[in-house]
């Protein structure tokens, strides 16, 4: 061989090397993200719901409240959920009063508020919170890029809408204040 083979080879080991450790890196910081299903809520009557179990459907989360200005859209979820659900899509109400008290209720008055006004037969978990100190772990990783790996969806309001795929993973999210019918929710639901 050549003696300026051998040179070129001494100088790409160290890139080499770099590179390797790069990508080992990458690699095992994907590998230790979650997904979806690795989070576990409670029903509004207290039974534990693993997340787990809606592997291979579309899933639209939803941060709710009774006494908002966004709470009509309630009906519009239930719409989708009879139109779409419950095989392959279903939407889960997760109960908040991150803002301004808007749902203030308990978890039993929640439940009665959604039956009788709006007929939800939508998941519906208990009361959690959405923002601040006490975020559940699901806002967390649903909210940050560094947790989802996809992008980072601060709660702005009730009823922001958080898309996830057959995967678990985060497609995206649509603001408080879009109908829940929204083009951007329904193409994805079907898949356009």
């Amino acid at each position: 061989m050549h003696p300026d083979l051998f040179q070129n080879i001494n100088i790409m080991k160290p890139f080499v090397f770099l590179i390797s450790l790069i990508l080992m890196t990458i690699t095992g910081n994907t590998q230790d993200r979650k997904s979806f299903y690795d989070f576990k809520a409670t029903t509004l009557e207290g039974q534990p719901f693993d997340l787990s179990t809606l592997k291979g459907k579309k899933v639209l989360v939803v941060n709710v409240a009774s006494r908002c200005g966004n709470t009509p859209q309630y009906a519009q979820l239930e719409e989708l959920y009879k139109e779409y659900g419950p095989d392959k899509f279903v939407i889960i109400g997760f109960p908040a009063n991150n803002f301004l008290h808007q749902e203030p209720g308990t978890n039993a008055e929640i439940r009665n508020f959604c039956t009788t006004n709006y007929g939800v037969t939508f998941p519906m978990m208990s009361k959690i919170s959405v923002k601040g100190k006490d975020m559940d772990p699901l806002y967390k990783w649903l909210t940050s890029k560094e947790e989802n790996g996809v992008i980072d969806a601060p709660i702005k309001w009730n009823f922001q809408k958080f898309m996830i795929s057959e995967n678990g993973t985060i497609v995206g999210s649509v603001a408080p204040g879009d109908s829940p019918k929204t083009d951007k929710i329904v193409n994805w639901i079907e898949g356009k």
